[in-house]
């Protein structure tokens, strides 16, 4: 008996469809904040700060250049991670853990 071929799908669907299923869409999303960092908080907070990861809670960890900075950002995290959720279904950081070090 001849073999059927499945109908030919395209790849981002096939993918998209794993990382669902595997559970990976919303830590997918959320590692997307890493590279919009730059562009989510503006060029001087940007200068000042590398965002590095975010935790399996949700929590994104960002290197802050000085003390200062730190605490400065500190009082503006409610701001900054309504920033960052802004028009997010997927993908939203659940809080900000800001640590001091370059680089």
């Amino acid at each position: 008996m001849p073999r059927r071929l499945a109908k030919p799908q395209r790849v981002s669907e096939l993918l998209t469809r794993f990382l669902a299923k595997a559970g990976l869409t919303e830590r997918l999303a959320q590692a997307g904040v890493l590279e919009a960092w730059p562009a989510l908080v503006g060029e001087r907070i940007a200068r000042n700060t590398t965002a590095v990861s975010v935790r399996e809670d949700g929590v994104l960890i960002v290197k802050v250049r000085t003390a200062p900075w730190a605490q400065e950002l500190q009082l503006m995290t409610p701001q900054v991670i309504a920033r960052i959720n802004a028009g997010r279904t997927e993908g939203r950081i659940s809080g900000i853990h800001w640590m001091i070090g370059r680089e």
